[in-house]
């Protein structure tokens, strides 16, 4: 009898623990961003992009893995060269090749961050979210910009991806490139909206 009700409580906590980290809550995430580094419109030269500085925060907040959207050639640094280029890719809708190409496979849910370029997504986003497959995930847009705000970024996600798309994440370059208590409040209210 005693060892009835032992066996019984073993297999009600292992099925609670079960039901807790494959709850919602626990889902696997990761923050996959694209940034540049260099001179930046607003905050000048720096040395980590607007972008690049939020996911970080997001990362951080959340626990979820990061990684990061690479080209295989770099953008320039200096900013009148990256508006020529940028404009080009734009223009003629590129998708220019990624240096690696971040495995979302694993994950439920995605904190995707991108700037804001000619009031969209720079190309290399595209390219990323060209090649994955986003069934049954959820993405949580963080944007990044100095005077564009959203640009329809989180309506262009969902056409391209198909995938459920939460609120996004608004913020100007300069407030992220901070990444200090204010930016931190910014990202909890926006986590809750989950």
């Amino acid at each position: 009898m005693v060892f009835k009700r032992f066996f019984s409580l073993v297999v009600s906590i292992f099925t609670a623990g079960i039901l807790f980290w494959t709850s919602p809550a626990f889902a696997k995430s990761l923050t996959v961003y694209f940034s540049k580094a260099g001179e930046n419109y607003s905050v000048g030269e720096v040395q980590e992009g607007n972008t690049a500085r939020l996911a970080k925060l997001i990362a951080k907040t959340t626990g979820s893995d990061i990684a990061e959207i690479i080209p295989e050639n770099e953008y320039p640094m200096d900013i009148k060269t990256l508006t020529e280029v940028s404009k080009q890719e734009f223009e003629s809708k590129a998708r220019p090749v990624l240096k690696d190409n971040p495995d979302i496979s694993g994950y439920d849910e995605i904190y995707l961050g991108t700037p804001v370029w000619w009031a969209d997504m720079p190309m290399v986003v595209y390219t990323f979210l060209e090649s994955q497959d986003f069934k049954g995930k959820t993405i949580h847009p963080f944007i990044t910009h100095e005077g564009m705000g959203l640009s329809a970024i989180d309506r262009k996600i969902a056409e391209v991806t198909g995938a459920k798309v939460g609120p996004s994440l608004v913020m100007r370059g300069t407030m992220a490139q901070k990444a200090d208590e204010e930016t931190q409040s910014h990202v909890d209210e926006w986590l809750k909206q989950k």
